[in-house]
């Protein structure tokens, strides 16, 4: 998204979702200052906390938080750490609009993986992303779904492709396309972005999903 130039476009949409801690500050111009909603992984809860006058204060209070994620520190029953920390944040911040995804939503979202691939989440040694649970969000809330910052499934095996972060916002050890086959080849405890995203590409055949920029026809 560096050097797109696209925020005031991306801005102009009825509704736009953002994932986990990516930033608007100091990259308007590209990707835009509007957040309707942002869907956060339960692991990234603290990294959002450490930043909280970013995210909770200088953010429009319309902005609605959906945090997805399971097992025990989720845990409404028995009172979870990261779920103690978002009741903590309400508290704080009265109004502030925050969401959980329920444990059907979360089966859910893993009996769709099962379908569309043929593979047990956790037998597979697979975890969703962000991104999943983002798409899967947006096809139930949109019309239509304009993407941006997605590549192809088929955009690493390119030889010229170029070498991009992976988040926009800093540059950690393995650019964009190391992280995907890094994460893909792993045998376990790690995110299929490239499987993810062939799955986005056969959905977008049926359901009305554009992938703007970079912009690419599913195959």
């Amino acid at each position: 998204m560096l050097g797109s130039g696209l925020g005031t476009q991306i801005d102009g949409a009825e509704c736009v979702l953002r994932m986990n801690q990516a930033p608007t500050v100091g990259f308007e111009v590209d990707v835009g200052q509007r957040s309707t909603l942002r869907v956060i992984s339960h692991t990234t809860v603290p990294l959002l906390l450490r930043n909280y006058s970013h995210y909770f204060q200088q953010q429009p209070r319309d902005t609605l938080y959906v945090v997805w994620g399971q097992g025990r520190n989720m845990d409404r029953t028995l009172g979870g750490r990261t779920y103690r920390a978002l009741l903590q944040l309400t508290k704080m911040y009265p109004g502030l609009q925050v969401y959980t995804f329920t444990e059907r939503m979360m089966a859910y979202c893993d009996q769709v993986f099962q379908n569309e691939t043929g593979k047990n989440r956790r037998q597979s040694g697979s975890f969703l992303s962000t991104g999943w649970f983002t798409m899967i969000l947006a096809l139930e809330l949109c019309e239509e779904i304009v993407v941006y910052g997605m590549v192809s499934d088929s955009y690493c095996r390119e030889k010229s492709h170029p070498s991009v972060p992976y988040h926009y916002f800093e540059k950690g050890r393995l650019d964009e396309c190391q992280m995907y086959l890094a994460h893909e080849q792993a045998p376990r405890s790690a995110h299929r972005f490239i499987t993810e995203k062939a799955v986005f590409s056969r959905w977008a055949k049926k359901r009305p999903i554009v992938f703007a920029h970079p912009s690419w026809r599913t195959q």
